[in-house]
């Protein structure tokens, strides 16, 4: 298999399986170039190498899910090549499930230059993995963050709004003052009465 192939192949076995990034025993021994037989014997034969953080076994109900999963996937002659080879592996013996440095210990124990070779473009399919999902999380987060302060500032901006809203209120109209002074008299009716003639007569008559 040469290289070229391997980098488009591997980031296609790995998987997600209870909620570790694994690959599964017989894609790891197609990669390096072995039977599934051959590495599942190294594995046994240093299984102190090989805790449960680096390698584990498929429970029956994992298997008949991912079969479901690879038989749903149209388009892809590898996943329905993984699909018959896990038909046709016997349900009391699931595949076991290879983390990233289980992948690494498997081709020390195989000791072999095309495991050794291969366990390099896997451990860095791995790694462009964990940052691609580091990068998503982070996005998710700043994107979080923005909404959050959006929100924020619409809040803020609506308050403002509604406090400068009756300032942007026309006026109401003043009444105009009068020019000058506004003293108000009470009117007094004046009237003049003329003394009859012959009465104003006799006074300068009178006795002198």
């Amino acid at each position: 298999m040469s290289r070229e192939s391997v980098r488009f192949e591997v980031p296609n076995v790995i998987r997600v399986i209870r909620n570790h990034r694994v690959i599964l025993d017989s894609d790891l021994a197609k990669l390096y170039g072995v039977t599934t037989k051959r590495l599942n014997e190294a594995v046994k034969r240093n299984g102190k190498r090989f805790p449960s953080d680096f390698m584990f076994r498929l429970e029956s109900q994992e298997v008949a899910t991912l079969l479901s999963q690879l038989t749903a996937s149209k388009g892809s002659d590898m996943r329905s090549q993984i699909a018959t080879a896990l038909e046709k592996r016997n349900i009391r013996h699931p595949p076991y499930a290879f983390t990233e440095h289980g992948a690494a210990m498997a081709a020390m124990v195989l000791n072999s230059q095309q495991a050794i070779d291969m366990s390099v473009f896997i451990v860095r399919a791995f790694m462009r993995m964990r940052e691609q999902l580091l990068a998503r999380e982070t996005t998710a987060k700043r994107l979080a963050e923005i909404e959050k302060t959006l929100l924020t500032h619409d809040a803020a901006i609506i308050d403002l709004y509604e406090q400068m809203q009756p300032l942007m209120l026309p006026s109401p109209p003043r009444e105009q003052k009068r020019i000058g002074f506004n003293v108000k008299e009470k009117l007094t009716g004046y009237c003049s009465q003329r003394k009859p003639k012959s009465t104003a007569k006799k006074q300068s008559a009178g006795p002198q």
